[in-house]
């Protein structure tokens, strides 16, 4: 794999942002994987706490790993607020689009990402059914809605968000109401703090009958965990998007 970070003016949010991205050495086009970090980190923390490029050396997947900040990957409605939602599905898919041999629709793309990445990818993918054909998220922050008592710093912002928008399982409900197939994993550590918020999504998605699948392995809220099981998302990528991976 080669590796590159790319600057570049994103629109959505009207400032300079950064990506890093594994490139294929095979001859494309390429199937995508976009890969979201979690609340604490930036678009380098994927590469450098996993081996997520050993893992996805030889095949035709050109990881994009952007940096979406602190935002949770949502348009932020409130005055002068941020439209993260718009810049990874619009600014950074686009620029990729615009600039590598990829293939240009949703057979191609796939989305990925841990905690607060886990719930963007989600949210993202169910969202933007008509972009993206498979998702995964690991120890995904579901309960991103009911989060304000404990995150009192981000408590306006998820109070202004609406729950038919950013909700999973609102969304959940209406991509299964669409008809449109997309394919769905979600995993989490038995000893992580946001488990039952996993075990909710699951629930409330079987209760629906839209097809997915979900996982518990033990471990916890820690690299140690997403690297190990980056790996299931890898193999599902492979055996689900259309695109020759």
């Amino acid at each position: 794999m080669a590796f590159c970070t790319m600057q570049f003016f994103a629109n959505s949010i009207q400032k300079a942002s950064s990506m890093n991205l594994l490139i294929p050495e095979r001859p494309g086009p390429w199937a995508t994987l976009y890969l979201l970090h979690g609340l604490s980190d930036d678009h380098t923390m994927w590469q450098r706490r996993t081996s997520i490029e050993r893992y996805v050396e030889g095949t035709r997947l050109l990881v994009v790993m952007p940096d979406g900040h602190r935002n949770f990957y949502v348009n932020d409605p409130r005055p002068g607020g941020m439209a993260y939602e718009d810049h990874i599905v619009r600014d950074v898919r686009g620029f990729v689009e615009r600039t590598f041999p990829v293939v240009r629709s949703r057979r191609g793309r796939a989305i990925a990402g841990l905690s607060m990445g886990g719930y963007g990818a989600m949210m993202l993918g169910l969202k933007h059914a008509g972009l993206f054909s498979v998702i995964s998220a690991h120890s995904g922050a579901f309960g991103l809605l009911h989060m304000g008592d404990r995150r009192p710093q981000f408590a306006d912002l998820l109070a202004s968000l609406s729950k038919t928008k950013y909700d999973c399982a609102s969304l959940a409900r209406a991509l299964k109401r669409s008809g449109r197939k997309v394919a769905i994993r979600f995993d989490c550590g038995t000893d992580d703090g946001l488990i039952d918020r996993n075990r909710a999504l699951h629930a409330q998605m079987e209760k629906v009958h839209l097809a997915h699948e979900y996982a518990e392995y033990p471990g916890g809220h820690n690299w140690a965990y997403w690297d190990e099981h980056i790996r299931e998302t890898l193999a599902f990528v492979k055996v689900n998007l259309k695109a020759k991976v």
